[in-house]
Parts: C-alpha cells; sequence; structure tokens
C-alpha cells in the first residue's frame, strides 16, 4: 500500500468520524464520501443519497452558519442529494449536535480538511436603505426577473407564483391555481363593473381571472419588469386591454378609487416598519363599504429547530428574497385594524402551500434540463433547494398562510357581505 493510499484511507476515516458525530442519529438518508465511503441510512427505506464530492468540499461547508455554508455548497455542486431533499430536511429537524457545532471550525483544522469558503455569484447585493422604494425594487428584480421563460417551466399555465387551493386533495397544479383564483373572488363578492385593484400582481393571472370571470375591470401593479412586460402580453392576447390593466408601479405611488383590493403574496415584500403604511395605502384606495383580500405568509405555530447554526434564515436572505420579512399573523392583523380594517374572515392554507411547492419542484426537476440551460445550473439549484425546504416548513407548521378577509366599513357601519359563508362553497356554475 503507498503512501497516497495510506493518507486517503486516513482522510476518509477521519471524515467518517466526523460526520457519525454531526449528523443526526435518525436519518433516512445515505452519506457518499466522494465515492470512498458510505455511511448509510439509519431508518430504512433509504429515501436520499447525499454525495459529498471531495475532502474540501467538506471542510468547506461544515462551518456555521451551517444553512449558508451547506446551501452554498449545495449550489457548488459540492454537495449533490438525490431523491427526496425534504427527508433530509425531516433528519435535520431534530439535529442536536453531539459536537459543538462553534468547535467544527478548529476541529476540522486540527484534522486538515479546513478550506476556505466560496460564496456564490448568486447573492443578492442591494443598496440603499432597507424597504426605500429604490432598494424594494431592487429586491424584486433579485427574485422576479430572473426569466419569464424559467418560471413558465414549472408554474401552471397562468404562471400564478403563490399557494394554491386544493379543497378536494387530488387536484393538479392547474386545478389547484384556478380554485385558489376562484376562491378569492368569491371572497371578494366580486360584482361585474366593480373596480378591483391587486398589489402585487405578479404574472397578471388573477386580474384577467377575475376580468374574465367576474366581468370586472382590474388594475394590478408590480415592481418587476419582467411581470409588467409579460402581463401586458397576456392582457392582449385575452382581448383584455379596455379591462384590465397593469403598471410597474410601487404600492406607495398608487392613486385612485377601487371596490376591492387584493394582495397576494405581497406583503411578505413589505417589511415590518413599512407595515402601517402598506395597509394605509390599502385603505385609502378602497372605497367605504369595500372589501381587501390580505393573502401573505406568516410565522407557524411550531418554532424552529433549537440549532441557530441550521436556522439562521440568512441564506434565504442572502440568495432568495433579500429583505423579506415573515412576520406572524397579529401583526399583520393589528396593523390593518390600526388603520380602521375590520377583520371578518381568517382562513390558513399552509398544508395546501406544501402541495403547491412539491408541484413546483417536481415540475422544475422534470424539466430541469431546460432550467438550467434558461437560468444556470447554480439558479436552478437554488429553487429546487428553496422550495423543497419551503414546503418542508409548511408541513412542519414552521410557516403558515394566511388569506385574511378585510372590510372598511361605511358611515352606517355596512360591508358588503352576505349572513354566511355558503356562497363561497357553492357548486360552479
Amino acid at each position: 500500500m503507498n503512501a497516497k493510499t495510506t493518507d486517503q484511507g486516513s482522510l476518509v476515516k477521519t471524515a467518517s468520524d466526523l460526520l457519525e458525530r454531526v449528523l443526526p442519529q435518525e436519518r433516512s438518508f445515505t452519506v457518499d464520501l466522494w465515492g470512498e465511503a458510505t455511511l448509510h441510512a439509519t431508518r430504512l427505506p433509504a429515501e436520499a443519497v447525499l454525495a459529498v464530492r471531495s475532502p474540501q468540499a467538506l471542510g468547506r461547508m461544515l462551518q456555521p452558519p451551517l444553512d449558508i455554508s451547506l446551501g452554498e455548497a449545495f449550489l457548488r455542486g459540492d454537495l449533490e442529494i438525490e431523491g427526496d431533499l425534504e427527508a433530509v430536511f425531516a433528519a435535520a429537524e431534530g439535529f442536536v449536535p453531539r459536537l459543538s457545532v462553534l468547535k467544527l471550525p478548529a476541529l476540522l483544522k486540527d484534522l486538515a480538511i479546513l478550506h476556505p469558503q466560496t460564496g456564490s455569484a448568486l447573492a443578492a447585493r442591494l443598496r440603499g436603505a432597507a424597504h426605500s422604494q429604490a432598494r424594494d425594487r431592487q429586491a424584486v428584480a433579485h427574485h422576479y426577473d430572473v426569466s419569464n421563460a424559467f418560471y413558465r417551466l414549472w408554474l401552471d399555465g397562468r404562471m400564478v407564483y403563490s399557494c394554491g387551493y386544493f379543497p378536494g386533495g387530488g387536484e393538479n397544479l392547474e386545478q389547484a391555481q384556478e380554485a385558489k383564483l376562484e376562491h378569492i373572488c368569491r371572497k371578494l363578492r366580486l360584482r361585474p363593473g366593480e373596480r378591483l385593484l391587486d398589489i402585487g400582481s405578479g404574472w397578471g393571472g388573477l386580474i384577467l381571472y377575475a376580468a374574465q370571470r367576474y366581468a370586472v375591470e382590474a388594475l394590478g401593479i408590480t415592481l418587476s419588469r419582467h411581470q409588467f412586460e409579460e402581463t401586458q402580453a397576456r392582457i392582449r392576447a385575452a382581448g383584455q386591454e379596455g379591462r384590465v390593466r397593469v403598471e410597474l408601479l410601487d404600492y406607495r405611488e398608487l392613486r385612485g378609487t377601487f371596490d376591492k383590493v387584493v394582495s397576494v403574496g405581497m406583503a411578505e415584500h413589505v417589511g415590518r416598519e413599512n407595515l402601517p403604511v402598506y395597509f394605509r395605502v390599502a385603505w385609502e384606495a378602497l372605497r367605504p363599504g369595500g372589501l381587501m383580500l390580505h393573502h401573505v405568509i406568516t410565522q407557524g405555530p411550531a418554532e424552529l429547530p433549537a440549532s441557530k447554526s441550521l436556522a439562521s434564515g440568512e441564506f434565504i436572505r442572502r440568495y432568495v428574497f433579500p429583505d423579506g420579512e415573515i412576520l406572524p399573523l397579529w401583526q399583520n392583523l393589528g396593523a390593518a385594524e390600526r388603520v380602521g380594517f375590520e377583520v371578518r374572515d381568517v382562513e390558513d392554507l399552509r398544508e395546501h402551500y406544501a402541495l403547491t411547492l412539491r408541484h413546483w419542484v417536481r415540475n422544475l426537476e422534470a424539466r430541469w434540463e431546460a432550467a438550467v440551460a434558461e437560468a444556470g445550473a447554480e439558479r436552478a439549484r437554488l429553487w429546487r433547494l428553496y422550495m423543497a425546504a419551503s414546503a418542508h416548513q409548511f408541513a412542519r407548521a414552521h410557516l403558515s398562510l394566511h388569506q385574511s378577509l378585510l372590510a372598511k366599513p361605511d358611515e352606517a357601519g355596512r360591508v358588503g357581505l352576505p349572513a354566511s359563508r355558503a356562497d363561497l362553497y357553492r357548486p360552479a356554475t
């Protein structure tokens, strides 16, 4: 046996011993160490394989905060996950290291497998004050102005990039997104001729649906130029130029009065400090007696894992949603009530979002080569990772998704609502 073989064998044993001290004792995934050794799943059947590409990769990925180190390793391809990503997140849920995470860098150095970390060019580099209009445009562009063709690969035909609605549990993605749009329109009790405002209208799915099915006049606003251009094209293709408009506009620049207001998946970008401003803008845009549907991701009831090294949240803020803030429901509703809104209905759809995200991940994986060709390997890997992680967090109640129906009573205290919710669930005609 030559010295090189002996050194490799020693390195593999060192790495194996270290990982056995760091990995969860109960895990349904296998770890492959650059083809030289395997750490088997402790709970069968194995649902995934983690492939560490080299000793250098291992030395980079085991440095706190681990969510950044592991996430960046996945982006680079230093760490590959084949199979069910959610199974890996589930194992990490109970992560209680037998070795202090803070001692890892020193130990890696002693074992001669500590290597410098290298970030990714995909990290957001925003300028200006947080949640200023200029910086918000940068943050939105970072996530949404990737490529319309990339999003089209794995979203539904309407390109609805928010939680679907699975009332029967077995709907496909197209059916679930149409059911969600219908559910929102029914909650708003839309009537022909009403003026609808959509704050953060995405690729225009809701404003077009509301105009075509409920004969309303709809205005959508977005900060994403790519979404703006796609929505314009979709409006023209649908022949709805006289009824539907989209503007490239910050919500703080909004003018006009509307019968109904909707905001789907936009308030997460507003920030805690600006939440009162956001609701004040919506209040002033809404006529007395009108309704607002506020659809937002919120903090779930289950606490995240105790290890802050695995749950710092910095990876998502750095790479996926810069300046995004997930707040508890009570802060959203408290801010709404302080400007005068009356909370009339609240529904939690978190399990529906887990299902939606799983559909998106499967679609992305099924069209993987096209996704890589369109957006690059690192970005495709980033979206696969963040969507699978999000599905896990909604399924485990770390995140929730609330639709809140808010009313602006008129001078006599009246709002345009029936006496019960029965109309929400009537059969489609």
